[in-house]
């Protein structure tokens, strides 16, 4: 049964459809050494513990001020389960968006909420974001060792995009994804 529509023009643009317990909204100042905990758990294996990125990824405030900074919430504990930050093109974080597109950063999931939907709730949250802007695509940069995400990635509608990879230093190879947001929605 669908609510009714003064309820759903009521509900604020930080609610997204999430795994049953789990809520998607923008994190709190007070949140953000959590969440940077998280991302830096989510970069686990992937990143080398003393690399400067790590830095970066424990950086939440940073992602905060430069971008939406979402959040995955348990809803019975209050934990962080995961984390996004999607980013308009042109502006601090931007990689690989181009001109009418949005993009989103440092997608990390913790361990223990791993397999629930909840990367996939945060991209869709994503999505939604850069819809409302008009977005033509939505971009997204990771690493080849990055499988599970390149899985959902493909589940959900993004292509590869290899005219895009490229080098943030020379040891480290940044493949690109790329979701056309004009396709029809996948049923």
């Amino acid at each position: 049964m669908n609510p009714p529509a003064s309820a759903a023009a009521a509900r604020s643009h930080d609610h997204h459809p999430a795994p049953a317990g789990v809520h998607i909204r923008q994190a709190r100042a007070e949140e953000y050494e959590a969440v940077g905990d998280v991302t830096v758990a989510g970069y686990a294996g992937l990143v080398a513990a003393d690399q400067d990125y790590v830095n970066e990824l424990r950086n939440a405030a940073h992602r905060a001020e430069n971008s939406e900074l979402l959040v995955a919430v348990d809803e019975s504990s209050g934990e962080i389960l995961g984390t996004v930050a999607f980013v308009l093109p042109g502006s601090a974080y931007a990689e690989v968006a181009r001109e009418g597109e949005g993009e989103f950063r440092m997608l990390a999931v913790g361990p223990a909420a791993r397999g629930r939907g909840v990367g996939e709730a945060l991209v869709e949250a994503c999505l939604e974001r850069a819809r409302k802007h008009h977005f033509t695509a939505v971009a997204i940069s990771t690493v080849w060792d990055m499988r599970a995400a390149h899985r959902l990635y493909a589940r959900m509608g993004f292509h590869r995009a290899p005219e895009r990879d490229w080098w943030p230093v020379p040891e480290v190879e940044l493949i690109c994804y790329l979701k056309d947001l004009r396709e029809a929605p996948q049923t």
